[in-house]
């Protein structure tokens, strides 16, 4: 960094007025000279590529110099500068049209050839009332900068140069340029010198890159709405079919609530005929223990009282046992008479209750005395159930009623 010319002007530093990008191989530092002058340059072994324009570390440096609510001037030093992203042209571009500081004097010096006509083109690109100045030096910008201040500064662009006019239509030509790529200012026409002006091919060219960028970019809006609407149509249906799921979910639910009502309701029912049922067995029980006292006091024979006892005894285990299969008939038992019944309708009551009984492990001799049939009644009823249950000779109807109950 150049050496200053004006050693009585104050210089504002801090240490963390700097932005370090390990990744780029840089560092960005600034300083503030005479109390309004940013300075700005980049620390680095090799030349770089800008990439992030660091607007954060600008606005930090404008607030605690107190420049934010005033003019102030940026001098940049771009020797280790050797190109722009289009990322950072773009926040340039934000910074001058959009957040507008109060910009006095934008300088740029040490401009490598590289970077010269970006130079030439961001001067030519501006708003007016911004005052950019492309030097050689330090000193030379710095000198122009306090001229501003004092209020001596003239800026005469072509003054300097031997052919103002050929200047001025490079000027143009770059302004043209960077519309274009800039800013992206496609619908605005090109100015083009006379058709006889030997410029007027390369202005032409770009005037018709201007026209081919205008037309793809309306050809990307195009495609950018016929997807969109796509994508609102598809969304539209995924909608509509979302919805008509649930409903579908809720008449399904609807119906499972009113199957549980019904089933709840004959369970409710059952209950109450079971309570008649073991009333009227306890009740039978009672009838019968009265009657096999009155049996053992009898003074008759024997072998008769053996046999009238045995009845007895008998009638008193077969209503123990229904007692007991009441007892246990559960809401469990209920759904699965309901599911059995639903499979097999050809099954008539008494089947159905013989179903049960085998799928709760009661033997062939308890079921007959509860349906009040024969071992030998039993082993056809079995035999016939074994066909309207669709079964082959080697399945079970034990095997087979377990696996519909936990269907």
């Amino acid at each position: 960094m150049a050496n200053l010319r004006y050693p009585t002007l104050e210089i504002t530093e801090r240490s963390h007025w700097q932005c370090h990008h390990p990744e780029a191989g840089y560092t960005k530092r600034t300083k503030v000279i005479d109390g309004d002058i940013v300075h700005i340059w980049i620390e680095a072994e090799h030349g770089i590529v800008l990439e992030i324009m660091d607007v954060e570390l600008l606005e930090m440096v404008l607030n605690e110099a107190g420049l934010l609510a005033r003019q102030f001037h940026i001098i940049w030093d771009l020797s280790n500068v050797t190109d722009l992203s289009y990322n950072y042209k773009l926040a340039i571009t934000n910074l001058l049209f959009n957040w507008r500081p109060a910009f006095g004097i934008i300088g740029f010096y040490n401009i490598s050839s590289s970077m010269q006509v970006m130079a030439e083109s961001f001067a030519a690109v501006v708003p007016e009332d911004l005052h950019i100045i492309l030097t050689d030096t330090y000193e030379d910008v710095m000198e122009q900068v306090m001229a501003f201040k004092s209020g001596e500064f003239v800026l005469n662009e072509y003054n300097t140069v031997e052919n103002p006019e050929e200047e001025s239509i490079k000027k143009r030509f770059l302004e043209a340029i960077a519309r274009i790529s800039w800013l992206n200012m496609l619908e605005e026409r090109i100015a083009t010198p006379p058709p006889d002006s030997r410029y007027y091919p390369f202005f032409k060219a770009i005037d018709s890159m201007r026209q081919d960028l205008q037309t793809k970019e309306r050809e990307k809006e195009h495609e950018l709405k016929r997807l969109q609407h796509e994508y609102e149509h598809h969304l539209n249906q995924m909608t509509i079919k979302m919805n008509a799921q649930a409903e579908m979910n809720k008449k399904t639910s609807h119906d499972f609530e009113k199957e549980i009502a019904v089933l709840k309701t004959r369970i409710a029912n059952q209950d109450m005929e079971l309570t008649r049922v073991s009333m009227a067995i306890a009740e039978k029980t009672s009838a019968l223990r009265n009657l096999l006292d009155q049996i053992h006091a009898l003074e008759i024979d024997s072998a008769l009282k053996r046999r009238m006892t045995d009845s007895c005894l008998n009638l008193i285990e077969t209503e123990t046992i229904e007692k007991r299969l009441n007892i246990e008939l559960t809401e469990s038992d209920s759904v699965f008479l309901s599911k059995l019944q639903k499979k097999h309708p050809n099954l008539n009551q008494r089947e159905l209750r013989i179903s049960l009984l085998v799928k709760l492990n009661y033997d062939t001799r308890e079921i007959g005395r509860s349906v009040g049939m024969s071992t030998r009644g039993m082993e056809s009823i079995r035999y016939r159930m074994h066909k309207k249950l669709g079964l082959d000779k080697h399945q079970s109807i034990k095997t087979y009623l377990s696996d519909l109950s936990v269907e």
